[in-house]
């Protein structure tokens, strides 16, 4: 049975449409649009007209898609995170979807996200048997969730997604060298209850899930191999020292040179800047050697809850 699934992201909608039979899967289509919900009035606490519209349209798109593939729009599994929760016009939002497109929205909360998002990296990821912290970067959100193979020890999600730290610390490009302090004295306040969790379950390894991390991965594949990396993977190491490689050149430069950068896309190229700096931030601030990247993320969680009904 063909299943699909949107993940309405702040920054971008992603559909998945696979065939399931039991407990088993084939992927048949993965797409993603630039909706960028978020963009002029996640700051304020609502969804703009031209982000709705923008939304319709992404929705719209991979509308066409399911139908071709003989999905009916009833039965397909749209969830909204960060912006649309937070929107003091959520509900007027999902309204104008159903209106306008026929697709009924969930909108999670981020504690729902945050364990989603462990079942779907889990579906990708070999966490191993000692303490990792997923990351999950989201243009309203981020998700840190502290796990092993086999159980959630923490989770939480917090409001600091790339978005919202756009707009309150990159006023310049590149981003000041103040702005870089400002932003990490935001964190270290924002991030207390991680860091308490942190010292508790003492985590080795980054488990970086969602954009920035994927495309510090085509960064890193276009350097040292000429070529993105391959479609079917879903899991990968980043060396740490190139991570800091791709952080000095990501926050020194302006928005043209990093576009250049090999393995850069338009869609994450001012992002990132203040991505890396809270990634950064996280390495250093709990002394963690070792990168892993999924690209599975919520939508695969999803996915993964679909499979275990089975």
């Amino acid at each position: 049975m063909k299943k699909a699934i949107i993940d309405l992201g702040t920054n971008t909608f992603q559909l998945l449409i696979v065939e399931q039979a039991g407990t088993h899967f084939e992927l048949i289509h993965e797409d993603s649009y630039a909706a960028k919900i978020g963009k002029g009035g996640i700051s304020q606490g609502i969804i703009t007209p031209e982000g709705i519209e923008r939304a319709i349209a992404g929705l719209n798109h991979f509308k066409e898609i399911w139908e071709k593939e003989g999905i009916l729009t009833s039965q397909v599994l749209a969830t909204a995170t960060s912006a649309v929760r937070n929107a003091k016009n959520g509900e007027a939002f999902c309204q104008a979807i159903l209106d306008a497109t026929g697709i009924n929205i969930q909108v999670i909360s981020g504690e729902e996200e945050a364990g989603l998002i462990y079942e779907g990296v889990k579906l990708g990821t070999h966490i191993g048997k000692t303490p990792s912290m997923i990351m999950d970067i989201g243009g309203g959100s981020v998700e840190f969730i502290i796990c092993d193979q086999d159980r959630i020890y923490w989770k939480q999600s917090f409001e600091i997604g790339g978005q919202r730290l756009m707009d309150k610390f990159m006023n310049s490009d590149p981003i000041s060298p103040r702005s870089v302090g400002l932003l990490r004295d935001y964190l270290e306040e924002q991030l207390l209850p991680l860091t308490n969790a942190v010292h508790q379950y003492a985590p080795e390894c980054i488990i970086g899930s969602a954009g920035s991390f994927e495309t510090l991965v085509d960064m890193y594949s276009m350097k040292h191999f000429g070529e993105w990396p391959p479609r079917t993977q879903v899991s990968f190491e980043l060396p740490i020292t190139d991570f800091y490689d791709s952080f000095l050149a990501l926050v020194s430069n302006g928005h043209n040179e990093r576009m250049a950068i090999p393995g850069m896309i338009e869609l994450r190229v001012d992002m990132i800047v203040v991505g890396v700096c809270l990634i950064d931030f996280v390495l250093k601030r709990y002394d963690i050697q070792q990168i892993k990247v999924s690209t599975y993320a919520l939508k695969e969680g999803i996915l993964s809850r679909l499979l275990s009904q089975a």
